[in-house]
């Protein structure tokens, strides 16, 4: 896909008109955006994966007498049956087990890896759904299998039922309604109220954007600075010859009081320190994220990232799950390209200096990439 082309998934839009016209500013409904849609797991085998710790699930469950939520991990035992009404299995970062929910999330990437976050499947049986409820995120909703209903209403002031487990929105009042088949798929953007219902047994794709708050995100990238080993220079000693004698011994001196703001705002003004720190935070995988042993390179084969490897970069470094590098030059410009086409063919590979050829091979050892034909 190149971002000034029309695209099926866009409805017939090219990435740069829908961002321009849709992203974080209203709905678009798109018929048949994926035509080869199907569910990217069985209904067994995403039941089987609900019941691992390393995978992140929730089981809702609406009967008459209200609504229950469960955190997984969730054995099969712990499931309602099939057949019965009203309950959904919602599986959190299918694109970290899953080749083909990593290919499904890869459409998306005209928005930067750095704003997507990851791909959920939703399993409801007839009746199921979470609830009317609002999103802090951009979402694409993507039937692959059976109908979903969905009722939808624009950013305003709702008020949360009390006493649920979920944050459903009471008195809900839709302005818009669709029901989708497989290949359909409905984009919100943030702090649109939205409410999913299955009609009969369904699979739903959502594609979710990373949402980070201001204060989540300086926390983050704060923490991330203070425990840095390169910090600008040397940490400077207060000095005070010119203190008095006093009176008030409990009272803080000014003097020290603007030593300390000085200092935090000459570390915060460096530019390279604090973009270092962004792209270690916005680089690092999901707690639930581990990867295994990899092998060694193999010779004459290029190499291509694990589907759970987050690589981002600027104009100064490189970023691989949450560790950073200094890039410059030839060796620099193939990075990115690894980072933006998550691959590098064997002649691209004879490029790169020896110093960035040892990287990879530490990367492969660690199974952050692999080699390919």
């Amino acid at each position: 896909m190149t971002i000034s082309s029309p695209t099926p998934l866009l409805g017939g839009l090219t990435p740069q008109a829908f961002m321009r016209r849709h992203w974080q500013k209203r709905p678009l409904l798109i018929r048949q955006a994926v035509t080869d849609a199907a569910p990217l797991a069985s209904r067994a085998e995403l039941f089987a994966m609900a019941a691992r710790d390393d995978v992140e699930s929730r089981l809702v469950v609406h009967q008459p007498k209200g609504w229950t939520l469960r955190q997984g991990p969730l054995p099969r035992r712990t499931l309602p049956r099939v057949d019965q009404r009203g309950w959904t299995l919602l599986v959190q970062g299918l694109d970290t087990h899953l080749d083909s929910a990593r290919e499904l999330l890869s459409r998306f990437r005209f928005v930067p890896d750095a704003r997507l976050d990851d791909l959920m499947i939703s399993w409801a049986s007839d009746g199921g759904g979470v609830g009317p409820h609002l999103d802090s995120y951009d979402v694409f909703l993507l039937q692959v299998q059976g109908k979903r209903r969905w009722r939808i209403a624009p950013p305003g002031e709702h008020c949360l039922q009390a006493g649920v487990p979920l944050k459903i929105i009471q008195g809900f009042k839709p302005e818009q309604e669709w029901l989708l088949e497989a290949g359909d798929m409905l984009y919100l953007p943030p702090g649109w109220a939205h409410d999913g219902v299955a009609e009969g047994e369904c699979m739903t794709a959502s594609i979710g954007f990373r949402a980070a708050g201001r204060a989540e995100l300086r926390t983050e990238v704060l923490q991330c600075m203070l425990d840095a080993s390169d910090l600008p220079d040397p940490d400077p000693l207060y000095r005070d010859p010119n203190q008095a004698a006093t009176d008030e011994p409990g009272r803080i001196p000014q003097a020290m009081a603007d030593f300390v703001g000085r200092e935090v705002a000459r570390w915060l003004a460096e530019p390279r320190s604090l973009a270092c720190a962004l792209g270690e935070v916005l680089s690092e995988p999901k707690p639930q994220v581990w990867f295994d042993a990899g092998q060694a390179l193999v010779p004459g084969q290029g190499v291509q990232l694990d589907r759970r490897t987050r690589m981002l970069y600027d104009d100064h470094h490189v970023f691989i799950n949450g560790e950073s590098y200094r890039a410059a030059g030839r060796d620099a410009r193939l990075m990115r390209q690894l980072a933006d086409r998550r691959s590098l063919a064997a002649s691209q590979l004879a490029k790169l200096g020896g110093d960035a050829r040892e990287l990879l091979a530490q990367w492969a050892q660690a199974g952050w990439l692999r080699a390919v034909a």
